[in-house]
């Protein structure tokens, strides 16, 4: 008599629950890190900070729609990875305006709020990478939820590298700098996602 793991059920919704568990943790750690990161930027001054603050909040809406998409066909999925990269896209958008805004009103902000919370932020981080490791090639919905985490461990360093430079400079513009770079790798990251997406929705729509 055939049982549930002769025929694959039992192993596949052993890795969705596994799947759902794990974006469940990392999107509560990305959801606190969020708020810390946005309060320590708004009364450091830190467009890094705030940068940070907004990639772990647009992290944290796409781990809750991938929660939605991983009991889903490979077309829904594909149509989750493009709100993801859009949502990435529209972070990096922000991150330029305030790039812009603060080089022209900006002041020097407050280098040890930088270096602190963004050494928090990356034991957080790290910790989310570890627990996405074994899912990052699941399926087009984990590998973009891959490419969130991998990005926000590269913005912390890059956040923490920038204080240590503000605390030397006494410049404003190390501060500045990452925040665009930010932007910028937001960017890439937003075309590969997207990219991805439309690819697995394709695939999809042949499959038919």
């Amino acid at each position: 008599m055939s049982t549930c793991c002769d025929d694959k059920a039992c192993a596949v919704e052993a890795l969705r629950g596994s799947q759902a568990s794990t974006l469940r943790a990392v999107l509560a750690i990305n959801a606190v890190m969020f708020v810390v990161e946005l309060a320590a930027g708004l009364i450091a001054g830190s467009t890094a900070l705030l940068s940070d603050s907004l990639d772990n909040l647009g992290d944290a809406l796409t781990y809750g729609l991938s929660i939605y998409a991983i009991s889903k066909d490979a077309k829904a999925k594909a149509k989750v990875a493009l709100f993801k990269g859009t949502l990435i896209l529209l972070a990096a958008l922000f991150v330029l305006a305030q790039v812009g805004y603060r080089a022209l009103y900006g002041a020097t902000p407050i280098f040890e709020a930088m270096g602190v919370v963004s050494a928090l932020a990356l034991i957080g981080n790290s910790v989310c990478l570890a627990l996405l490791w074994k899912h990052r090639t699941a399926d087009v919905n984990m590998s973009s939820v891959w490419e969130c985490s991998r990005n926000d461990i590269a913005g912390n360093i890059a956040v923490f590298v920038a204080s240590g430079a503000v605390w030397l400079t006494g410049s404003r513009w190390p501060d500045l700098i990452v925040g665009l770079l930010l932007s910028i790798w937001l960017l890439l990251s937003s075309a590969r996602v997207l990219r991805n997406g439309l690819g697995e929705l394709r695939l999809a729509a042949f499959a038919r």
